[in-house]
């Protein structure tokens, strides 16, 4: 019970403060959260080492637990970009995954094709096809699961580490496009077959074709979804110094 208490303090908190519901500088204090959120004291304090590990917020000895700018998020944490996608920020989200993506998943295409164990390159080529039977299909929630486990595979197959690490970030934004509507009950062919045409490349160790197969896919990824961001503001980190 306590454990639910918990993960129900993290998310009421960290929605409200990625939402905007709790602006910058806004002060909290442990007592009014207990009240409010109907816990005790230390669900609130391990929530909010939670949030303060996130850099949503901070606490400051007799003032209270203060929320800190967007420029002080953890950008790379699922728990931030699943509280992004679900708020007003959806578009500022997806434009800087789809960003991210677009840099680091045709390089990762190739460093499969060069690099990826056998047993890994016949993985992702039977997830492929079976992305495909799924998307003709319109099975919505097949496809995703397969979605993930294509882009989870093409990132650990590349022999990178910190590409590997990407894959929360990756599974959680294909999950937020889908749970809030912004992927197709049918993908267009041509994408089902982009994504197969990555897996063959690399099954033949083909790095060059992999690349452009992948930026294929990131290509029409951002055509399809520019117009959510278009008039969205980007955030940008003041350089620490030093």
């Amino acid at each position: 019970m306590s454990t639910s208490l918990h993960h129900r303090a993290i998310e009421h908190l960290g929605t409200r403060i990625v939402g905007g519901a709790l602006p910058t500088g806004h002060v909290m204090l442990a007592e009014q959260l207990e009240d409010e959120l109907k816990v005790s004291r230390s669900v609130v304090r391990e929530a909010v080492r939670v949030l303060q590990s996130l850099g949503l917020v901070e606490t400051i000895k007799r003032v209270g637990i203060r929320v800190l700018p967007a420029s002080r998020w953890n950008p790379f944490d699922p728990l931030v970009i699943r509280w992004r996608l679900a708020g007003d920020g959806r578009g500022a989200q997806l434009r800087s995954l789809a960003e991210l993506r677009s840099a680091v998943e045709p390089v990762a295409a190739e460093l499969a094709a060069a690099n990826a164990p056998q047993d890994l390159r016949k993985e992702l080529l039977d997830v492929s096809l079976a992305m495909r039977d799924a998307g003709q299909a319109g099975n919505v929630a097949e496809f995703l699961e397969l979605d993930i486990h294509f882009h989870s595979l093409l990132l650990t197959g590349s022999g990178n580490e910190m590409f590997a690490n990407l894959v929360g970030q990756v599974a959680e934004t294909l999950t937020g496009r889908t749970v809030h509507g912004l992927m197709p009950d049918h993908p267009r062919e041509t994408a089902l077959q982009w994504h197969v045409d990555v897996a063959e490349a690399i099954a033949a160790g083909d790095t060059e074709g992999a690349r452009e197969a992948s930026s294929r896919i990131m290509r029409e990824t951002i055509t399809e979804m520019e117009a959510s961001w278009r008039d969205q503001p980007r955030v940008f980190i003041p350089l620490q110094p030093g």
